[in-house]
């Protein structure tokens, strides 16, 4: 071969790979890291400067593409991200999280219906956790023993039944619910969407609220109450034709009064209070948005440019609402779901087939990627520091060392 061809070829190739390896890439993009014995990943500067040419495919419908099935094929570490339990982007707080022997497990297999609301009860060491539609009209809910080795799921249903819990917390000894369907039929009795309570030693329910000045709310999809008893919850839009606008309200059962504290989002979904009580986190899945029309399109089409954020703001008055609205962060994967805040005040959101760690300024810290659709998790045990993830079709087990809010003890 002529000199100067070989030239030309050799000249040509680094071109090419100028190109695909722009000014900034640190490559690796991921490698293996933290204990040995854990199926870890860190992405090294949260992957910013990718190689060319990378491309990652669009979600749509009901398609989840994660970060993960990001093509890089000139970087051939990030193989690495999609088969990680645990995907770190800040290494010293994220190993920190994740301790000597952090582990993620499938516990169950359960059905590709929603499963909402775990709830942990310290005193029986249960999870409550509901199950939605399909099919129709389910009833039961679901409890997990943690006091079996291995532990045990089976079905229980409560006095009177509650028709589609989709949010739950545990205060004063009760389960609260958010009940997100209306039915007329349960047990020859009519529900509608609210707030209900279980005493999980006598399995009586109480109703609290099942309306706003007559008109029947959406779906009461996530709560949490105060250290006052003051209930927070969230109203978003399904396939039932609306009488009300989506929001966010404060519920006072002492009184019965209900106040609006946000109506801005398009879709608020899941609601949390951080641990020193100043900031309540809101959830946007407006990007999966219901029906406003009798006889709409059934189930909640996905548009990956619509809303899909966290947003924090500020308690005032008393503590009876909230100012200050600023978007915290942008889910990187699918919508921001299930969200609790841990004892050290990190935001935890499950999104798509995983759950997502953020600091308290929105930072991302670390991923866990889940072979399910996730929509809420709990912390169980002693210490607080196992999580139970439950989404469709699988209920998951994460030991780690990040601890929950103490919600039989809550300070705020």
């Amino acid at each position: 071969m002529p000199s100067e061809i070989l030239l030309s070829l050799i000249w040509l190739a680094q071109t090419i790979t100028a190109q695909s390896q722009p000014p900034g890439v640190t490559p690796p993009l991921a490698q293996t890291c933290g204990p040995n014995s854990s199926n870890v990943v860190c992405v090294n500067r949260y992957a910013s400067v990718m190689p060319y040419h990378f491309f990652r495919e669009p979600s749509e419908g009901s398609i989840d593409v994660s970060f993960g099935q990001t093509s890089v094929p000139n970087d051939t570490s990030f193989s690495l991200v999609a088969g990680a339990d645990f995907l770190v982007f800040d290494q010293q707080r994220g190993l920190e999280i994740l301790g000597n022997g952090p582990s993620l497990s499938l516990v169950f297999n359960v059905s590709q219906a929603v499963h909402e609301a775990p709830v942990y009860v310290p005193g029986l060491n249960k999870l409550f956790v509901s199950q939605l539609a399909p099919p129709a009209g389910y009833l039961p809910q679901l409890v997990v023993d943690l006091n079996q080795d291995p532990p045990t799921l089976s079905e229980f249903l409560s006095d009177p039944p509650v028709y589609a819990p989709n949010g739950g917390t545990f205060h004063n000894g009760l389960i609260y619910w958010g009940a997100s369907g209306g039915n007329n039929s349960i047990g020859g009795t009519e529900q509608r969407s609210g707030i209900r309570t279980l005493d999980p030693h006598t399995n009586k329910t109480v109703t609290l609220l099942n309306n706003y000045y007559g008109f029947y709310f959406n779906t009461v999809d996530d709560l949490f109450v105060d250290s006052s008893g003051a209930v927070w919850f969230t109203d978003r839009l399904t396939d039932t034709p609306p009488q009300l606008k989506t929001a966010s309200y404060r519920f006072d059962p002492a009184t019965g009064a209900t106040t609006m504290i946000d109506d801005t989002l398009i879709q608020p979904n899941g609601i949390a209070l951080s641990p020193d009580g100043k900031h309540v986190y809101i959830s946007d899945t407006g990007s999966e948005t219901g029906s406003i029309v009798a006889g709409g399109p059934p189930g909640s089409p996905f548009n990956q440019t619509g809303a899909r954020a966290i947003f924090k703001y500020d308690r005032v008055d008393n503590g009876t609402h909230i100012t200050g609205k600023r978007p915290l962060f942008y889910a990187q994967d699918w919508v921001p779901d299930g969200l609790k805040v841990a004892a050290n005040g990190f935001v935890v959101t499950g999104s798509g087939p995983g759950v997502d760690v953020l600091d308290e300024f929105g930072v991302l810290i670390l991923r866990i990627q889940t072979s399910f659709i996730v929509q809420n998790f709990a912390w169980t045990g002693d210490e607080l520091t196992t999580l139970w993830i439950v989404g469709q079709g699988g209920i998951a087990k994460v030991e780690w060392n990040l601890k929950g809010q103490d919600l039989a003890n809550p300070t705020s």
